[in-house]
């Protein structure tokens, strides 16, 4: 039984600057985070309770600029694998025709990143099946953390507990 390819989708520009230390990937927003043109736009994703969490931040702010100044300010970037895809809905079980992010490129432009982080497996694997010839031999660390996503049900102090590294790489980023 053949699946529909959905729609074309098109995935969100970078937030990263040259104080960017780490890299928080998704695979390819959801629909929610389309429609509104924000990172972890729906309000189920523990993205940011977990993200300020992790970082000192307290509670996250209502307000997405501020969110990202958070993130920004905290050395860490966000993107996603996918520059584009076909998909119905938001599953990452149904995307097809991906194609990746310009990685080479990205990295170049922001040397400074060290830790690449992957919110959920389904990121790990477009990754490693579509990116990761563009960055052999640099100098980066790749880790799987539990998926932010309300598709992933586990609780938020499970995933808390999952995204341990991320607090561990900020950490050592400000004694460097």
């Amino acid at each position: 039984m053949e699946q529909e390819a959905g729609e074309k989708r098109t995935g969100l520009p970078p937030v990263v600057d040259s104080r960017s230390r780490l890299l928080l990937l998704g695979s390819m927003p959801g629909e929610a985070s389309l429609r509104a043109q924000m990172y972890y736009g729906h309000p189920r994703n523990a993205f940011w309770p977990l993200l300020y969490g992790l970082l000192d931040g307290g509670e996250p702010s209502p307000v997405y600029a501020e969110r990202l100044q958070f993130a920004l300010s905290r050395g860490v970037a966000l993107w996603d694998v996918l520059r584009e895809c076909e998909r119905k809905g938001s599953l990452d079980a149904a995307i097809r025709k991906a194609e990746a992010n310009d990685f080479r490129a990205f990295f170049a432009a922001y040397p400074g990143i060290t830790h690449v982080f992957f919110n959920g497996s389904a990121a790990a694997q477009y990754f490693s099946r579509q990116a990761a010839p563009q960055v052999e031999g640099l100098p980066l660390s790749f880790s799987t953390l539990p998926s932010s996503s309300p598709a992933r049900a586990i609780s938020l102090e499970a995933k808390l507990e999952g995204w341990q590294p991320v607090r561990e790489a900020w950490l050592e980023s400000q004694r460097g």
